[in-house]
């Protein structure tokens, strides 16, 4: 089973940056692999994902701002946030899909406030 850990949450004020960081215990390079998040009281909802192949997809609230990457060599998933705003703040999980099942992070907070 896959295992996905998360870093680099944290505490920053609006308009900062945070680089979240996924590291997988197994190969990433078949999967298309995402950054979710969920915020108190809500849903967990997609933040950005990106394909086997660098297809990358947005949410619409954070198009412009977030960057999703990928390192197959070094099982990795990274998430460069920017411009970062209080409706930010949340759980974020990596995940994992691989067509049929869903693999989970145990999540990273991140906290927008001055």
């Amino acid at each position: 089973q896959a295992q996905l850990v998360e870093s680099g949450g944290g505490l920053v004020q609006p308009g900062g940056s945070l680089r979240l960081s996924c590291a997988a215990s197994r190969s990433i390079f078949l999967y298309t692999m995402g950054w979710f998040r969920q915020a108190p009281g809500k849903q967990r909802e997609l933040a950005a994902k990106i394909t086997r192949y660098g297809i990358t997809v947005y949410a619409d609230s954070v198009k412009g701002r977030f960057t999703i990457s990928r390192d197959n060599a070094k099982n990795t998933v990274t998430l460069q946030m920017n411009s970062l705003k209080p409706e930010d703040t949340a759980v974020y999980y990596c995940n994992r899909n691989d067509g049929i099942n869903n693999y989970w992070g145990q999540g990273t907070q991140v906290t927008v406030s001055s």
